[in-house]
């Protein structure tokens, strides 16, 4: 492998002598970059990624001096993309850059496609607020480009995230506005019930407990079938519960539904959250009697 760290070091020097020697403006940048991009790949093979998104940024450069907008957005990727093994923080400053220009040139689906990678790289690094961020601005350019199930991907995205950092109502509005939408596509709607139970959590997260029976009325109006599923009993049966104060039937509600379809580990946390508020409600009220 250091054979091919000293092959890479050494177009890089022929590159950099390339670009301080004289010469006609653009084939001196156009030499550079072949030089470059023959270091880079030399990198790679050694897997010295870093040594190859450095590599990759010097070859972006020449590009922009040719005026190669396209070209220099792929080799900001490419340079992203070899950081992405090691430095997550320059990855994605790399892939910033890409979309910038994607965006500049007006290549809107190539955008859509790095704000979800810049995304689920903050999603990894469980910085939430930044990947919300970038899943809307990923989900707006998708709709543009009439990309609907990438664009509801991210959406759902938002929506879980908003949820964990209880902001129930951005939460709710989002897994209904999706539900609405499936219910006119063969393909989709056989998971708007999916949709609702998750709307339906984070009002229960909300713990209005009126809100929470307009909700399932609205959703039964919104599909007529939803009130025979096993979703709808359970919420039916969580905000009789909470209505009631009640934690053993809460719990019982849940165990029932769990036992037939397993409950995922977002839900789970939610309806944790929703009992541990009705177990301080029933202590409350203890307290009150005593």
């Amino acid at each position: 492998m250091s054979d091919q760290i000293a092959k890479g070091m050494e177009f890089e020097k022929k590159a950099e002598k390339k670009l301080n020697g004289w010469g006609f403006l653009g084939s001196k940048y156009e030499d550079a970059g072949d030089l470059y991009e023959k270091a880079a790949n030399c990198y790679k093979l050694a897997k010295s990624w870093d040594q190859a998104g450095a590599v990759y940024v010097k070859l972006a450069e020449c590009h922009l001096k040719m005026d190669s907008k396209h070209e220099a957005a792929n080799s900001y990727a490419d340079a992203g993309h070899a950081y992405k093994k090691t430095n997550t923080k320059e990855c994605i400053a790399q892939l910033e850059q890409a979309l910038n220009i994607f965006m500049e040139i007006g290549r809107l689906s190539m955008s859509a496609r790095y704000c979800k990678e810049i995304a689920e790289l903050y999603e990894q690094e469980q910085n939430l607020e930044q990947a919300i961020a970038y899943y809307d601005k990923a989900a707006d350019l998708f709709q543009g480009e009439e990309v609907t199930t990438s664009a509801n991907q991210c959406k759902q995205k938002i929506a879980q995230f908003a949820a964990q950092l209880e902001q129930y109502q951005k939460a709710i509005e989002i897994y209904e506005e999706i539900a609405r939408q499936s219910l006119n596509n063969n393909l989709l709607k056989y998971g708007v019930r999916g949709h609702l139970l998750n709307a339906g959590i984070c009002q229960l997260c909300k713990g209005d407990v009126v809100a929470i029976t307009n909700a399932l009325e609205r959703y039964q109006e919104l599909d007529p079938t939803f009130s025979g599923t096993r979703e709808y009993k359970l919420l039916a049966d969580l905000a009789a519960a909470v209505d009631e104060e009640d934690v053993a039937k809460f719990t019982d509600a849940v165990k029932e539904f769990d036992s037939m379809t397993k409950l995922d580990e977002w839900k789970t946390t939610l309806l944790l959250r929703v009992k541990l508020l009705l177990k301080a409600k029933e202590e409350e009220d203890d307290d009150d009697l005593t």
